[in-house]
């Protein structure tokens, strides 16, 4: 395939850049061990962010090459029941994430609270990546 490049492209990766920053800026994850083995796929193609794919979602590529997160996140949508605490996260790099939250009761954690990255992977690759809230959203920050 022909690759092109654009100037709104440009601005538009720009952007979105811009906003991670801001947005892990706000946040700040102290940069810990258990934040560093955190890592997602970037496009090589078009850049797309994704977490354990095997083909970009944008273009349908299969070449990849290996990131680091910063950690930092936004809680989007709770997935099953409460007692479980599972949640899924847009993360500042742009992909989402499924996670397990800890270190706080199921009822506190809302929409739009900021979390970091605890533990990328469990042992053996089995199991959600864990998070910790970092900044509870209060009731004008929630996302509903």
């Amino acid at each position: 395939m022909l690759r092109t490049e654009s100037r709104a492209h440009d601005k538009l990766k720009e952007d979105t850049e811009a906003a991670a920053l801001d947005m892990t800026a706000t946040a700040e994850p102290p940069q810990s061990a258990t934040c560093r083995d955190l890592f997602f796929q970037q496009c090589l193609w078009c850049g797309t962010p994704a977490y354990r794919r095997s083909f970009c979602r944008a273009c349908g590529a299969t070449t990849f090459k290996r990131e680091r997160s910063t950690g930092a996140g936004v809680l989007v949508r709770r997935i099953g029941q409460a007692p479980l605490n599972t949640w899924f996260v847009a993360m500042a790099e742009g992909f989402n994430l499924l996670c397990q939250v800890t270190g706080t009761e199921p009822v506190v954690v809302a929409i739009g609270a900021r979390v970091r990255v605890v533990r990328g992977a469990a042992p053996r690759g089995q199991g959600f990546p864990l998070v910790e809230l970092t900044y509870r959203a209060t009731s004008l920050e929630r996302w509903w």
